[in-house]
Formats: C-alpha cells, sequence, structure tokens
C-alpha cells in the first residue's frame, strides 16, 4: 500500500475543490466537483461558489440544471439534477422516520409518514407548484392529519426530509418571501448498489481520501447501518485504490492515486465562508483540518460552522467576512492574508 502525509491530501483537496479561484464559471460543475453545496443558508452557498469562480446558482436553479433540496446529514443542499436522483437514494436508506425515537420526537408514526408522501405526491403531480402552507393544507385535507401540523411548519422541515429523501418533492422558485415546493423529476431512482458507485466516487473525487465511517459521517452522521455501509464500497471497489495516509488506511479513487501523491502544494492562505464544503467534507473531527482543541470555534452553537482562514490547506483561524478581522491561532503570512483579504469576493 502506498503512504502519504495529511499535508498532502489537503493540498490535493483544496486544488480538486478549486481552492485556487480557478473553477469553472458554471455553478453546475462547480457543485458536481464539490458533491453538493449545503444550502441550509442561501448566501453560504453562493458564497461557497463564487469564491471559486462560478457565477451565482439562481439561473442554473431557475432552469433545473441545479436542484435545492435536503440531502446530506438532512441539511438542504444544491446538487447538479443528474445526480440528485442517486444522493437522494442513499439518504433515504437510513429510513429515519422508522426509529422509535424519530416518531417520539416529531409525533408522527411510519404510517403517518407513508400517508403524508403519497399526499404530497399528489399534491404536486402534474407539475403544480405550493409554498409550504399550501402543501400543509392539501397534505393534511388528503390525509386527516392535522394532529402533524405544527411538525409539517417546522423551520427544520423534519417531516418533509422523508419526502425529499424519498423523491416525492423539491424546492421550487421563491414565490417572494416564501418557498415554494415541485416534483422533482428527476427520473427513476438508482438501485442502491449504483447510488453508492456514483455518491461515493464523487465525494472520494473531492474529499478523499478517506474511510467508509468518514464518507458516512459526511452522509448521514454515521447513522448508515454497517452492513448496508459494506455492501457500498463493496459496489465500488472496482474503482477504488488503497492509500495510508500517515499510517491510517483509508480510499481514493484509484485513477486519482498519483495525482494526490505528486500533486502542487496547497495555496498558502485561503479564505472560505460559512458552511464551506471544504470543511464540512472532511468534518470539524478531522484533527489534521482543525486542531481539536480550536474545534468549538469552528463548529458553533446551534450548527454554524463559522467563516475560516485556510493556511497550506489547515484551519488556521476564524474570521469575520463583514469586518476582515481575523482570530488566528496559528501564524499565517501577512502578506499572502491581506493579498486574500483584498481578493475576497464581495457580494453580488
Amino acid at each position: 500500500m502506498k503512504e502519504t502525509t495529511w499535508g498532502r491530501v489537503l493540498a490535493w483537496r483544496a486544488h480538486r475543490q478549486f481552492l485556487t479561484g480557478d473553477g469553472p464559471a458554471d455553478p453546475v460543475a462547480v457543485a458536481r466537483r464539490l458533491a453538493g453545496v449545503q444550502a441550509q443558508v442561501a448566501g453560504s452557498a453562493a458564497t461557497a461558489l463564487r469564491v471559486r469562480g462560478a457565477a451565482a446558482p439562481a439561473a442554473a436553479l431557475e432552469a433545473g440544471s441545479l436542484v435545492k433540496t435536503w440531502a446530506m446529514r438532512g441539511t438542504l443542499h444544491l446538487l447538479p439534477r443528474d445526480r440528485a436522483a442517486a444522493f437522494l437514494t442513499l439518504c433515504a436508506t437510513v429510513r429515519s422516520w422508522e426509529k422509535p425515537s424519530w416518531s417520539k420526537a416529531f409525533g408522527a408514526t411510519p404510517a403517518d409518514v407513508e400517508a403524508l408522501t403519497e399526499a404530497a405526491r399528489e399534491a404536486l403531480a402534474g407539475g403544480v407548484e405550493l409554498t409550504r402552507e399550501e402543501l400543509v393544507e392539501a397534505v393534511t385535507a388528503r390525509t386527516g392529519s392535522a394532529h402533524l401540523r405544527e411538525a409539517l411548519t417546522s423551520g427544520w422541515g423534519a417531516l418533509l426530509k422523508p419526502l425529499a429523501w424519498r423523491g416525492v418533492l423539491r424546492h421550487g422558485p421563491a414565490r417572494g418571501s416564501k418557498i415554494t415546493f415541485v416534483a422533482p423529476e428527476l427520473g427513476d431512482p438508482p438501485a442502491v448498489e449504483d447510488a453508492a458507485r456514483i455518491v461515493i466516487g464523487d465525494f472520494l473525487d473531492a474529499h478523499g481520501p478517506a474511510s467508509p465511517a468518514m464518507f458516512d459521517a459526511w452522509l448521514t452522521r454515521n447513522n448508515s447501518r454497517k452492513a448496508e455501509l459494506r455492501s457500498w464500497f463493496a459496489a465500488a471497489d472496482a474503482d477504488l485504490a488503497e492509500v495510508a495516509v500517515e499510517g491510517a488506511p483509508m480510499l481514493v479513487r484509484a485513477d486519482q492515486l498519483d495525482a494526490l501523491l505528486d500533486g502542487p502544494p496547497a495555496p498558502k492562505v485561503v479564505l472560505l465562508g460559512a458552511f464551506d464544503p471544504y470543511v464540512l467534507g472532511a468534518g470539524t473531527s478531522c484533527a489534521a483540518l482543525i486542531p481539536p482543541e480550536r474545534r468549538a470555534e469552528v463548529s458553533r452553537a446551534a450548527g454554524w460552522i463559522a467563516p475560516v482562514v485556510l493556511h497550506e490547506g489547515r484551519v488556521a483561524g476564524t474570521w469575520d467576512p463583514k469586518t476582515s478581522e481575523t482570530a488566528l491561532w496559528e501564524d499565517v503570512p501577512a502578506a499572502d492574508l491581506r493579498a486574500a483579504l483584498a481578493a475576497w469576493p464581495a457580494e453580488p
């Protein structure tokens, strides 16, 4: 097994994720390379694309080449339309709505979710576009499940996530200040094994090398059944190679192993916005990326992931894009930091 270092891994990821600012202008191509862009905060998704040189996602969303829906870790993401069905297929395997703890937390039984699924499918058929309030009225009228009204209108969308994962709804165009939902029209979902090959390959394309546990942390917060996880990686095995990262065995796409081992160094200083895929793909628990004693400064209360300063691929501190103030915990070349701050792309 060939060996490499975390420094080399982070450098490779930075280049694969267009953190040199030389990515394509097409936001769909960038979202594909990143294996999706978290969009729980819409402005953060736009920033993640913009810092890589891509255009704003609005036109691609309107055209339907990008879709916005609940996906990995139960959070909203921008996904290329031609990849979305595979990602949602794997997200749905967790079947969290069948767990007693989930039913207790949200007051919905698995039977309730099945009824809501069919009612929403009917309500959105034929290209219908509904606000959340209109969708709630439609599904409660069809199911008689008025007791679920509060959970359905929750800003977190707990009861809507299973419907998104099962290909029943996605976000549609905004209607003023209100979000809307439409039928996804993503085609037939792939078999789970086919979905696994696609999603594992896409994840490793930007966030590898990684272990199956790292992949599952990114996909489901480690909620996948271990036997299923093993079967997914077995299905993808022909496309993968092993590499030892400072002694820890990990997997990389076989066609990228040589580039990983002998690629360019990481850019000296890079600024990232909140919820950037570079941080989310590795996870804030990755000690090679974020010193464990500094994790709370990046992963903050209420799930907020702070904007960060990268130095040679590592998180070296946090910063405030509004004021340009930095809070650094390692020495960063001052001239490079000033240049990065001056080049930070302004809000459109």
